[in-house]
């Protein structure tokens, strides 16, 4: 597949298929960048576990430190060509990688139930031990303010919007036809 956008954004939903499409984009010469991990560097600076809290907190800090883009700020200063970019949670993040030539952001969603069952199979830390715990920590991720987490508003800046509660081969035809 020729490389049409230079950098892909991906957001969306916890367990939505930001991971899938990212490898996706991996098998097609992109080279992988997560927000989320400049978060872990950070928990793993401090000594802190990495769990969905520390994840949501520490990312929440940082903005609140440093402005609500540092996230995508230090993960642009790694990009060296086609990249995808995951976990982007705040519409300051999307402002700051739409200011770069060629990117296309795109959003992912699935059931709660689809999704929950899928994050069950990852064997991390997820703060949720069951649908409802996990609907409610999802809420989190959905306020308002500036310099937290602002999925909704992530997802209704998207370029392009993927429902993805079907199988990993429906996903990936739903990639190609989109990119």
């Amino acid at each position: 597949m020729p490389l049409r956008y230079r950098l892909v954004g991906l957001t969306g939903s916890n367990g939505s298929g930001k991971g899938e499409a990212a490898a996706w984009l991996q098998s097609r010469g992109y080279a992988y960048l997560s927000l989320s991990d400049v978060i872990r560097e950070e928990l793993r600076r401090n000594g802190v576990p990495e769990t969905r809290d520390s994840l949501i907190a520490e990312g929440n800090a940082l903005r609140r430190a440093f402005g609500p883009d540092v996230l995508a700020r230090r993960v642009l200063a790694r990009v060296e060509g086609p990249t995808a970019i995951d976990s982007i949670r705040n519409p300051a993040e999307v402002a700051v990688l739409r200011s770069e030539p060629g990117f296309i952001l795109l959003a992912f969603d699935a059931p709660p139930s689809v999704r929950f069952e899928r994050v069950g199979r990852r064997g991390r830390d997820e703060s949720a031990t069951d649908l409802e715990a996990f609907v409610r920590k999802e809420a989190e991720e959905r306020g308002s303010d500036p310099a937290a987490q602002q999925l909704d508003a992530c997802l209704a800046l998207a370029d392009i919007r993927i429902d993805n509660g079907g199988s990993i081969e429906d996903l990936h035809r739903r990639l190609e036809e989109a990119l």
